[in-house]
């Protein structure tokens, strides 16, 4: 009975609040023409949040990725005239696979340290201001990428160091966002379309770096990314807001749809404590925690040395290598889309559970990542690598309509420090796998245990997380302190 009048006096208070910022957001309005006013509310806001999310993912990776284009440029042979004007062919920078390794690694050594801190920051002060504020500083030193590279390797490492500390708030700073944003029926399409920048990003990234790295000069691929950044992050803080009941041009009909779906408002979950202990004991907490550092062992090892991979082995140019390298990244960004929809979809029909879909969509994208990993160590043609490459590379986009928004399924007003937590473990492989391939490939000459050991131990780790999660759905409700 207790429960059932908590319960009544809380429905009671969000519908007092509805009528409240209906009532406010009707006295703006009524300061505004009628024709503007239809103008901005034609436009459900939290897809234009979901476009500038989109777009900002899109430049963080640009920025993440373009160094594994540039340093292919970086370290191969070129001719140089010394002072006595003798003609010799060498590097511009000296740099062995070991150190090539520590140098693309490095970016993972910040990323990984704010990812927790993210969190729980972004739970406090908002996602939009967090995540603006990561993207701009990210450009920032992306900026200055050339002049560290050409001063010092170690103040290249150090630059790239700072840009993962920023670029870590990113993923928690969106969850943040989206549990104020997304309604539960809609939370897979919006996220995997905002996260699917990230895809997009990379396959624009690889092909542009290398045809500006060929043809200007590989301090360009730093200098158009964080320019196109620094543009972003101005319409970012313009038209983004980070509660629906702030944005001034929002519809009723839009925020209690919303905030009625969501089922609690930010002010009555703000004061919150989070539930630390039962985080860390949570059986579907670690479950998302496996299977997001099993997607991203994938991701990174071929992130970082597939470029390098098509050049070494298939002596593909570098610009032809960067257009190559890019093709699995613009299938995984439709995949994303796809799969996203879809989820939602089966969610929507009744079905199939919430936690059924997620395991469907998580597992079986793992499954099918490793049979064609596999097969791509076998083949001994370009066009057969890039085909096994590419269907692995685009099944994984099915999985992020799995794990990736499970966060805000189990403990929604905690679901920015979940992902922070997810994404801390799943770091790891970044720092790891460009360091073990770098071990592992020695005077150019790539052997099989590099794609062996790129989706064989994810799909060990997503078997483990299936078993996980077998009974996990909801294991926080709101009003856990």
């Amino acid at each position: 009975m207790a429960d059932e009048l908590q319960e009544y006096s809380e429905r009671t208070a969000i519908k007092k609040t509805f009528s409240q910022e209906s009532d406010s957001r009707q006295a703006l309005f009524a300061s505004k023409p009628e024709i503007a006013k239809a103008f901005m509310q034609r436009f459900p806001k939290r897809y234009i949040v979901a476009l500038l999310a989109f777009l900002g993912f899109c430049n963080a990776y640009t920025m993440r990725v373009n160094l594994s284009i540039a340093i292919v440029a970086m370290v191969e042979n070129k001719t140089q005239t010394d002072g006595n004007g003798t003609v010799y062919s060498a590097p511009e920078f000296p740099w062995d696979s070991r150190l090539q390794g520590y140098i693309l690694g490095s970016f993972f050594y910040g990323y990984i340290v704010t990812q927790i801190p993210a969190g729980w920051l972004s739970n406090k002060v908002g996602g939009k201001m967090l995540f603006g504020v990561g993207v701009f500083c990210t450009a920032l030193f992306t900026l200055v990428t050339p002049v560290c590279a050409q001063t010092s390797v170690y103040l290249l490492i150090a630059c790239r160091v700072f840009e993962g500390l920023f670029e870590g708030v990113a993923y928690p700073s969106m969850h943040a966002l989206w549990s104020n944003w997304a309604p539960p029926l809609e939370r897979t399409k919006l996220s995997t379309f905002a996260f699917s920048g990230s895809y997009f990003g990379t396959m624009l990234a690889m092909p542009l770096s290398g045809v500006l790295a060929e043809n200007v000069g590989w301090p360009s691929v730093f200098y158009l990314f964080g320019v196109l950044a620094v543009l972003w992050c101005i319409f970012w803080f313009y038209f983004v807001v980070e509660l629906p009941e702030n944005h001034p041009t929002i519809s009723n009909e839009e925020l209690e749809y919303i905030q009625a779906s969501i089922g609690f408002t930010h002010q009555q979950v703000s004061n919150q404590n989070p539930p630390w202990i039962r985080m860390f004991t949570s059986m579907p907490v670690w479950a998302i925690i496996l299977a997001h550092t099993a997607e991203n062992w994938g991701f990174y090892t071929l992130l970082t040395t597939l470029p390098m991979f098509l050049n070494d082995v298939f002596g593909f140019e570098l610009d032809l290598a960067g257009f190559a390298s890019a093709i699995p990244y613009l299938v995984m960004a439709i995949v994303i889309q796809v799969g996203g929809h879809l989820a939602d979809w089966m969610r929507q029909k009744g079905t199939f559970t919430t936690t059924q879909v997620r395991k469907m969509f998580n597992c079986g994208a793992f499954a099918c990542q490793a049979v064609f990993m596999v097969l791509a160590a076998y083949t001994t043609s370009p066009a057969a690598a890039v085909t096994c490459i590419t269907v692995a590379v685009g099944c994984g986009g099915f999985a992020w309509a799995g794990f990736s928004v499970n966060h805000l399924d189990i403990a929604p007003q905690f679901a920015s420090i979940l992902m922070g937590l997810s994404n801390c473990f799943a770091t790891i492989p970044g720092i790891i796998s460009p360091t073990l391939t770098g071990q592992i490939v020695q005077d150019k000459v790539i052997n099989n245990t590099v794609l062996y050991c790129t989706e064989l131990y994810p799909a060990f780790l997503s078997t483990t997380a299936l078993h996980a999660c077998t009974h996990s759905h909801q294991f926080i409700s709101i009003h856990s302190t």
